[in-house]
């Protein structure tokens, strides 16, 4: 569908009733739509990082209540649950779920100057659209409030601001410790994805993301003149041999089918030309496309590393932290977005999409009840170029926002 376009009619079979309710929610999306996006462009100009979002938790519950709602802030301080309960039943089962992740990176905004809603944060920015979730779920939550008391709603709902999403292993075990999955029979979400256009989203039965830790590694020696690097540790070599032999050993290590990946992010050692230093770092991250590398991945490289290490006689010490395994996306989850999608804005608007080696802390949820996670498109269809995830040029189109929120609340509604 290219926006402009005629909009879909309701399906052919429908009573007159579902009909007027078809055209309700376009309507009521629509009204909704300036609000929003005032809502979301507030979010982006003032980012907070993972477990300090007071604010934005603040605005979140403000908005909910306003609407009727009864959202609860999560222990840790930060991040909502809020349950939308049609009369006569509960939420003890049968819930389905709507996640949003709302924390932003420490990225400095890149966009232009111009752009009236960029970051006033120095060094944090919303780059990964987290601002877009959050207004896609709080606009849902708005509309199926309105539906309730309606009594269109015929399930009850559960609307989940996570903090944290950006850290490992993620605030959603924050979440699911504070009884996120209570009742839940399924949960969705949605991530923007630059390289989808806006008003498309991308499905994938099965992992959609990739399995993610960090890596740490501190080398260390005695140190000493670069005129005698055989009287000590030559740790810059150390380091060096370390940066390239193990991703590559790695590789020869692990079956190729798990598809995992080590790439370092951050190196350093020494101050001087002609000192050889005594202590080295190396930070990186390993990805993994299958969860059973991932739970070969810690003792293949603590393996490898003592191995390539003692060549050089540095000592080592490896902190090696878990992060998120891969989203896997139930099958009939994944049906009932795409027939949602296909209904609400035609065929067409459903893209496959493929597994990335991204990390989401969304997996976590479906480690425990179904669900699934959809790419939002936000790229705009006269856009040069991507405005990749994670940087500081990243923006959306903000005509994704009216999407999602119709998405989901034609999933609530059945």
């Amino acid at each position: 569908m290219n926006f402009g376009d005629p909009l879909p009619q309701p399906p052919q079979g429908r009573s007159l009733v579902e009909v007027n309710q078809w055209n309700e929610l376009r309507s009521r999306v629509d009204a909704l739509q300036p609000e929003l996006i005032a809502f979301r462009r507030d979010l982006h100009m003032h980012p907070e990082l993972g477990r300090q979002e007071v604010r934005t938790t603040a605005l979140i519950k403000a908005r909910l209540e306003q609407a009727g709602l009864a959202p609860r802030v999560l222990p840790g301080g930060t991040g909502l649950l809020c349950d939308i309960v049609p009369a006569g039943l509960s939420a003890e089962r049968g819930v389905w779920g709507f996640r949003a992740d709302i924390d932003a990176l420490p990225i400095e905004d890149a966009k232009p100057l111009d752009v009236p809603y960029r970051s006033t944060v120095p060094g944090c920015c919303h780059a990964c659209g987290h601002d877009v979730h959050t207004t896609v779920v709080l606009g849902t939550a708005l509309v199926l409030a309105e539906a309730a008391r309606e009594g269109a709603l015929r399930r009850p709902v559960r609307l989940v601001f996570q903090p944290a999403e950006e850290q490992m292993p993620g605030g959603a075990l924050d979440v699911i410790k504070a009884g996120v999955l209570s009742g839940l029979e399924r949960i969705f979400a949605v991530h923007c994805d630059p390289r989808v256009e806006v008003g498309k989203i991308g499905l994938k039965v099965g992992a959609i993301t990739s399995a993610c830790d960090l890596l740490k590694l501190n080398l260390d020696g005695p140190g000493g003149h670069t005129a005698r690097p055989h009287l000590t540790t030559d740790l810059v070599m150390a380091v060096a041999k370390t940066a390239t032999e193990l991703p590559a050993a790695l590789q020869r290590r692990m079956d190729p089918r798990w598809g995992v990946s080590l790439v370092w992010g951050r190196i350093e050692s020494g101050s001087a030309a002609n000192a050889i230093p005594q202590h080295a770092e190396l930070e990186g991250t390993v990805r993994c496309l299958e969860t059973a590398g991932w739970r070969e991945a810690p003792g293949a490289i603590d393996e490898l590393v003592g191995q390539i290490a003692e060549t050089h006689r540095a000592k080592w010490v490896l902190d090696y932290r878990r992060g998120v395994p891969p989203v896997v996306n139930e099958a009939e989850s994944i049906a009932l977005l795409e027939l949602a999608m296909a209904e609400r804005f035609g065929a067409e608007t459903v893209e496959s999409t493929e597994q990335s080696l991204g990390g989401e802390d969304f997996s976590w949820y479906l480690q425990e009840v179904p669900g699934a996670l959809a790419r939002l498109g936000v790229r705009s269809p006269d856009e040069q170029g991507v405005r990749d995830l994670h940087q500081g040029t990243f923006d959306a189109d903000e005509r994704a926002i009216g999407v999602g929120v119709e998405l989901f609340s034609a999933l609530a509604l059945g």
